[in-house]
């Protein structure tokens, strides 16, 4: 059972409407704003890992239009709930997989993908109090207690020289960088703010598997105005599906 009535929610200036919980987990810009940084070419294969209700592969299907059956999308969700709303999300073009990332995961095939992404839970498990619905704790952290182990099974799925790319806390960049730098390089650092003069607290990570590049701090995106409002920036991805270019 989800976690009462669900809800049909316009994304992307209404280029895509998504299933999801009314309460508990619901689909947040931070996984919209981590689709609009990947740009697939035909032949790719992507993972999205703790896929949720499919946000971010649905983002992505409808930036690609036409285009996205010349790819191979592939999610993995533990929650039967989530993973059945992703597949009514999915139009057809994105295929999930009910499973523990932690684990094998039959059909998603591990160094054989160009992309991961990945939203990991923020909160490590009894850090915070947990969320009274079930999907939202779950997604949250409930059953997560090693961040630095989620990074290093997301880089386990990525092929040689593919890319793996994450949105986060920015207060766990560390755990995030020791997991990496095992393994990956050319690390890029994007941090998001919620208002100019604020820190920020969000970060998006991107690194290439098997590289020796430099880690890279890039100045990155104020997501809203003084007034609460959406900057320009900020509403062109959100609203009018325009890419967030992370390399910049």
């Amino acid at each position: 059972m989800t976690d009462g009535k669900i809800t049909k929610d316009d994304f992307l200036g209404g280029r895509i409407s998504l299933s999801q919980p009314e309460k508990g987990y619901r689909i947040t810009s931070d996984s919209v704003f981590l689709s609009a940084t990947i740009r697939l070419k035909a032949g790719d294969k992507i993972l999205d890992v703790g896929a949720g209700t499919g946000a971010i592969l649905s983002c992505l299907s409808a930036r690609l239009g036409e285009n996205a059956s010349e790819v191979t999308m592939h999610g993995i969700e533990i929650q039967d709930d989530l993973i059945t709303l992703a597949m009514e999300n999915s139009g057809g073009t994105i295929k999930y997989y009910k499973g523990d990332i932690f684990n094998d995961v039959p059909g998603c095939e591990p160094n054989s993908y160009h992309h991961i992404v990945s939203n990991p839970p923020y909160y490590e498990k009894g850090k915070v109090k947990a969320s009274p619905y079930k999907t939202k704790a779950v997604a949250q952290g409930d059953g997560i207690s090693d961040l630095r182990l989620w990074v290093e099974r997301c880089l386990r799925m990525v092929r040689p020289k593919g890319f793996i790319t994450l949105v986060h806390r920015a207060d766990r960049l560390d755990d995030i960088i020791c997991a990496l730098s095992q393994k990956a390089g050319s690390i890029i650092i994007y941090p998001l703010y919620s208002k100019a003069g604020k820190d920020a607290n969000r970060v998006i990570i991107r690194a290439q598997k098997d590289a020796n590049g430099l880690l890279s701090l890039k100045s990155g995106l104020i997501v809203h105005k003084s007034d609460g409002h959406y900057t320009d920036q900020a509403e062109n991805i959100l609203r009018h599906a325009r890419y967030l270019d992370i390399t910049e």
